[in-house]
């Protein structure tokens, strides 16, 4: 990096925050600070929304999920639509008219503190395990491609968030969100321009198109009912839509965005643009990683991308078995070039027949880029255990860093920090109304004024930005960051989202049998995830099916039991 890159980076970082902080100062109530004043437009709304949910990993680990495996993961997304409209017509209406600060506090008034305690608590451990995450994602990588001490880095970005967040509530995160989208917006349409501009003269966007498509890169929808299959379009239609509408409308970090809207018109059409532009968004960037792909069809790449890794190997004893590998891919690389221009002059000549078989250049080349690199990262494995081996996440960061002009190296830097500061705020504001208002004011201090929740909000807020700190010091990466997040939100969205369908429309089951049904359904699920008993985007209409069943048999035993003569 050079200095430009460093001015670019961080004054973005610093007018973020100052603005934030500037705008929001004084919030004096807790109206204010934990709903924004009730102020926010639609646009503010949906942009606040959609930030949330677009933190660093989003564009790390989308990207390279893009260039490993193609546009099939854009499916995840297509049950969010529907999610909107639902939580546009039945949760929104219902949240404003209680004038509810939390999700959880409707449950109490239809169920019964018990069970409003046990979803805070739910969303509390799950989303306090996210929230250390989203620092760390972007941490480790950034360590490890530049070199950063990696501690520091997750608790620089940590105390940034809490400074703001801390400081404005709900308006502070709103307000800098939508500065940061901005900056992620840009950014990434810089990127995907030059991806192309760096293309050689002869090769069109139309041909990219096509080499990714030869390459299988291009494969939107997958109608199969292979169960095994994480990404169909019936496990995003059915299972992401159980897991949008859990993480949408139970999700007190998102609850809060819609939740600041001016009146239930706002808060609808900011989700509205929220699912309507989401899908295109992340079909975006996607397609980046696909052009990363086609990119280095004609540039060299590293046989692996994270450095840190490459640093291990080499400097171990399997040194000179991997630099064999290094000199197979280059080899292999040469004639992907080749064959990659051969079938842009004429895609008919792509095939060769192999023991009576028809093959594709392409393909061919790609699944022997493909087998090296697996074989390289078992290398890694037996050189180095400790050190990650998946490079999925370095993809992006790499190519930026290799092949972007000085300027805008510091700019698609400061859209990774932007993105990891955008949804940890929200999450860390949310883990603080929902401590303070679910379970301290309810459970230990109900009766003191404005102020002294405002404090306690902000208090908890602090804890909880410390926790995410440590967290994101002790973790470790796992197969893909992206994956991690939402395999964590499914283990507990399903139970959390059936709680509260049982609470809309189900109203012959009570409290104790919600609450007992709830504790169990959670060790099932936890059970199944661990037992591996089906794709974790199933769980969440796994574990909304089961909470819902076992309540309404267990109601249905209770008033049974009520219902019997009693002997005198």
């Amino acid at each position: 990096m050079q200095l430009i890159d460093w001015i670019v980076l961080g004054a973005t970082l610093v007018f973020i925050v100052l603005y934030g902080v500037y705008k929001t100062q004084g919030s004096k109530n807790v109206e204010d600070y934990i709903r924004g004043g009730n102020t926010s437009k639609w646009w503010t709304v949906g942009l606040s929304v959609m930030a949330t949910q677009a933190s660093a990993i989003t564009f790390l680990s989308t990207t390279g999920q893009g260039f490993y495996s193609g546009m099939g993961f854009v499916q995840f997304y297509f049950g969010l639509p529907i999610a909107m409209v639902i939580i546009c017509m039945v949760f929104i209406p219902i949240y404003h008219r209680l004038k509810v600060y939390t999700a959880y506090e409707y449950l109490e008034s239809r169920f019964d503190l018990k069970t409003r305690t046990l979803a805070a608590t739910l969303f509390l451990i799950q989303r306090s395990l996210a929230a250390g995450i989203t620092i760390y994602a972007p941490a480790i990588i950034l360590s490890a491609v530049l070199g950063w001490n990696l501690t520091m880095l997750n608790i620089i970005i940590g105390i940034v968030v809490i400074v703001y967040t801390v400081s404005g509530g709900t308006k502070a995160v709103s307000t800098t969100q939508k500065q940061q989208m901005a900056v992620i917006f840009l950014g990434m349409f810089i990127a995907f321009y030059i991806i192309l501009d760096k293309l050689p003269d002869d090769i069109s966007f139309t041909n990219a198109l096509s080499i990714a498509g030869a390459a299988d890169k291009m494969q939107l929808l997958d109608f199969s009912f292979d169960f095994n299959n994480r990404y169909t379009v019936w496990s995003g239609l059915i299972g992401g839509t159980f897991l949008m509408l859990s993480y949408f409308g139970t999700d007190q970090s998102q609850v809060q965005r819609y939740l600041s809207g001016k009146n239930v018109r706002e808060m609808q059409m900011g989700l509205l643009f929220n699912g309507a532009l989401k899908i295109p968004m992340q079909f975006f960037i996607l397609l980046v990683g696909v052009m990363v792909f086609v990119f280095y069809q004609f540039n060299s790449a590293p046989l692996h991308f994270n450095p840190a890794a490459e640093e291990a190997v080499l400097s171990s004893s399997y040194s000179a078995e991997y630099q064999t590998v290094q000199k197979e891919l280059s080899k292999v690389q040469n004639l992907q070039k080749y064959a990659a221009l051969g079938y842009i002059d004429n895609p008919d000549n792509d095939s060769y027949i192999e023991n009576g078989e028809t093959k594709s250049y392409v393909t061919t080349y790609q699944q022997e880029d493909r087998r090296l690199r697996e074989k390289a990262k078992e290398i890694i494995a037996r050189a180095s255990p400790e050190v990650e081996n998946n490079d999925k996440d370095y993809v992006f960061i790499h190519f930026i860093l290799n092949n972007l002009p000085n300027g805008l190296i510091g700019l698609l830097l400061a859209v990774i920090l932007s993105a990891a500061m955008s949804s940890t705020a929200s999450e860390l504001n949310a883990l603080g109304s929902t401590t303070a208002i679910d379970l301290y004011k309810r459970n230990v201090r109900g009766d003191k004024d404005e102020d002294h929740y405002v404090k306690a909000t902000k208090g908890f807020t602090l804890m909880w930005g410390i926790l995410a700190i440590v967290v994101a010091c002790t973790a470790s990466l796992f197969e893909n960051l992206i994956q991690l997040v939402n395999i964590i939100g499914s283990i507990f969205y399903g139970n959390i989202l059936g709680i509260f369908l049982l609470a809309f429309f189900v109203k012959y089951v009570r409290s104790n049998a919600v609450f007992i049904a709830a504790l169990i359904t959670q060790a099932i699920v936890l059970a199944g995830y661990f037992g591996d008993w089906m794709p974790y985007l199933w769980l969440n209409l796994f574990g909304c099916a089961v909470v819902m069943g076992i309540a309404i048999l267990l109601e249905t035993g209770m008033r049974g039991n009520d219902k019997k003569p009693q002997l005198t």
